[in-house]
């Protein structure tokens, strides 16, 4: 995107996450639809906070992406990291997500929509079962970040129990209540794009104490504008 004007759209639950960014950004004017539109260098930049979950972001993406033609868009937000290699603070690219919690229970075992034979792995715009940007944006920015896979949940994991049951069936490395919805959207639109996110805390029982949003919201900001940089 190099020396053209582009379009780009970016999706944030909150607008705590992208607060850091929202400050380099020059204002152009209230869209409704919780957008707002900015310049950046040569970018005209359309920022959609969608409210926080995966029916929220998945309606509000959807109609954003309805609505004007984007030659990118970018989910920014936090997570929690189930890779204890991936420790608080990191800035990860969100390659692949699930649905996790997405079937049903059989007792103690639960079955996935796959394993329930109501979808099927390759239906579009699954691959496998997965939701994955095969065609990530070629941008050095994106490219240094750690790629990795993610899941999607409406109840972030907090009980040792469930987090071990989810980590032996679907082995993830991160976790958030909106990553999934986006892709869904993005790969029905035809619209490149990239999650990014920054890890906030470690998926375990609740300790708030131990998380560091703040420097991982400083974190997320900076890896943000360092992708525009070299858009």
């Amino acid at each position: 995107m190099a020396g053209d004007s582009a379009r780009l759209l970016i999706v944030a639950a909150t607008s705590l996450e992208v607060a850091p960014i929202v400050q380099r950004l020059r204002p152009l004017g209230d869209c409704g639809l919780r957008t707002t539109r900015y310049a950046f260098k040569n970018l005209d930049v359309d920022l959609l906070i969608a409210g926080v979950g995966l029916v929220a972001t998945a309606s509000r993406c959807a109609a954003a992406l309805a609505r004007a033609p984007y030659d990118l868009a970018l989910n920014l937000g936090v997570c929690g990291s189930f890779d204890r290699a991936l420790a608080p603070v990191t800035v990860v690219h969100v390659i692949s997500d699930r649905i996790a919690d997405l079937g049903a229970e059989d007792g103690d075992a639960f079955l996935s929509v796959l394993e329930l034979n109501l979808l099927d792995a390759d239906e579009p715009p699954f691959s496998g079962g997965r939701l994955v940007n095969s065609a990530p944006p070629a941008n050095p920015a994106l490219s240094r970040l750690p790629a990795v896979d993610g899941i999607s949940v409406n109840t972030s994991h907090g009980n040792e129990r469930s987090i071990a049951a989810v980590a032996a069936r679907l082995n993830p490395q991160v976790e958030s209540m909106e990553g999934a919805a986006f892709m869904f959207a993005c790969l029905t639109h035809g619209v490149p794009f990239a999650q990014v996110r920054a890890v906030s805390n470690f998926v375990e029982r609740r300790n708030r104490a131990a998380w560091r949003l703040d420097d991982a919201i400083g974190a997320l900001g900076g890896a943000a504008l360092d992708i525009l940089d070299a858009l």
